[in-house]
Order: C-alpha cells, then structure tokens, then sequence
C-alpha cells in the first residue's frame, strides 16, 4: 500500500502534463488563427481595392475618369463604354475565345481520363509505367521553350491563322497536368469495387464509365476549371500562331483595344470586365465541385 500511494503522486504528474500541453498547443493555436484571420482581411483588401476601382472606372466616361478621384463612385454612370467596346467586334472575339476553350478542355480532359484509367488499372505494366514517366516529363516544359517547334509544325501542317492552331497545342499542354490529377483521383478508388464489377461481368469500358467516371467527378470538374483559365486567358499562341483580326481570342482582342482606345481607359476596363464574366460564372456554377477536387486529398 505504501508503495502504491508513494505512485500516486507521480501518476497524478503525468496525467496533468499533457492538459498543460494542450492548454499551451491551444494558446499557440488561437494566436495563429488570429494572424492567419488579419493576414486574410489584408489580402482581401489588396484584392478589392483594384476590381473595386475597374468596375468603378468602367461606368465612367473619359471627362469624369480623368476629372474626378479615381476611387470616387460615378456620379453619371454610363454604359457608352460597354456598347463601344461590343460594337468593336467583341462578340467575335468572344465567340473565337468559346471555341478554342470548349476545343480544348473537351479532348484533353478525355483523353486524359482514358489515359489515367489506363495507368491505373495497369499498374506494373512497364509500357504503361513509361507513358506515365513521358506525361510527367510533359510537366517540366514550359510553353515558351517549345513555341518556335510549335509554330513550325503548325506551318508545315498548314494551319497558321486559324484556330485549329491555338487549339491543338493547347490539348497538348493541357493533358500531363491532367493526367496526373485524375491518376491520382482514380488510385484512391478501392480495387475491391472494380474487382465486384468484373465479377459481374463488367467490360473496362463499363467500369471506366459506370464507376471510375461519377467517382472522380470532382477531379474533372476540377482539371476543366484550371485548364480553361489558362486557355481562356492565353495570349502568346494566339498572338505567334494567328493574324488575321477575326481570329483574335480575347486576351489578344484586348491588348489591341488598348493600342485603339489608348487614352480611353474607361473603354479598355470595360472590356476586362466582359472578358472576366464567364470566367466568374464558370466558377459559381463548378464552385462546390472545384473545391471539393482541391481539398478531396486532405480529406483522406
């Protein structure tokens, strides 16, 4: 018995330790929230303040722009700056920017479905293994070191000034990021799932669309927006790989609007806010799935 009270006090010890610990993690915790909370509130402003003054600067007209403080409210606000710039062939522009968009993201976002499946359900494979290693490589080179390549092929293939051009190297820079994400997203299927539809007499192709399809529809959500950002707003093959004014995307449609309306600011801003708009329908609409595929491997 003695020897038993003369353990208690140091049991006693130990189990108040590791409360102390957590009162001190805790501390350390809040205080961490509070620098990341007021970190974010920074940020948000530096963010604000400029889209604040585009859309502000967008209602007005030149007299006011340059008259009044940049940052003050219109006190005439005027769509004349919006009817100018979708009277300067705005809607091609746009339509051109659609179509190479939808051109791109649609096959590359296929062919990188297929090709992750494959990698997949193919594992140990070793031609399989070395397609995966050449996707992967496809990640380590920019655009910019291969666009004089790209552009010769694209001559001998007879394709310059169209939009074939910009859309064909775009898939090309579009799958091995693509590839990657969706591996990933259909390695975390578990194989029993797979192995019960076979049983049952299910094809690839039936598992491909049935089961790997709906589970990793986040990842393709995911893969479409990020891929469809960077194709939406691209300027250098459009710029290299097009000449003619009406295969101009937007990116290049606005930089020749600031050649034309070079002291017309309201003008330019006005378009940035037209090329903006689908871009932040797209994300309300595949904003749950967007984030879903982002967060989806710190959930596991």
């Amino acid at each position: 018995m003695a020897r038993d009270t003369a353990l208690a006090p140091s049991g006693a010890g130990t189990t108040t330790r590791p409360a102390s610990r957590g009162a001190v993690n805790l501390r350390k915790l809040l205080h961490l929230n509070w620098f990341g909370g007021a970190a974010a509130w920074v940020w948000l402003v530096i963010v604000m303040v400029p889209l604040y003054w585009i859309v502000v600067t967008s209602f007005k007209d030149q007299t006011a722009y340059f008259s009044q403080n940049p940052f003050a409210l219109p006190s005439a606000p005027t769509l004349a700056n919006y009817r100018l710039v979708i009277e300067s062939d705005f809607p091609q522009y746009f339509l051109n920017s659609v179509i190479v968009t939808a051109g791109t993201i649609l096959p590359a976002v296929a062919i990188a479905f297929m090709a992750a499946y494959a990698i997949v359900r193919g594992a140990g494979g070793k031609f399989l293994a070395g397609v995966n290693g050449l996707f992967l490589m496809g990640l380590a080179i920019p655009l910019q070191a291969t666009i004089i390549p790209v552009y010769l092929l694209i001559i001998r293939m007879h394709l310059y000034d169209s939009l074939l051009a910009i859309i064909l190297p775009s898939i090309a820079f579009a799958i091995p990021l693509s590839v990657l994400v969706l591996s990933n997203f259909i390695r975390d299927v578990p194989k029993e799932l797979f192995e019960s539809m076979r049983v049952d007499g299910a094809s690839e192709w039936d598992m491909l669309r049935r089961l790997a399809l709906p589970l990793t529809r986040p990842a393709l959500v995911t893969v479409s927006i990020y891929n469809g950002l960077g194709v939406w707003n691209g300027f250098l093959l459009p710029l290299i790989l097009t000449q003619s004014p009406d295969k101009r995307t937007l990116p290049l449609a606005l930089w020749t609007f600031q050649g034309q309306y070079s002291v017309n600011i309201p003008a330019v801003l006005a378009s940035v806010m037209l090329t903006t708009l689908p871009i932040v329908l797209l994300y309300a609409i595949g904003r749950r799935q967007l984030l879903s595929g982002l967060t989806a491997g710190f959930s596991r």
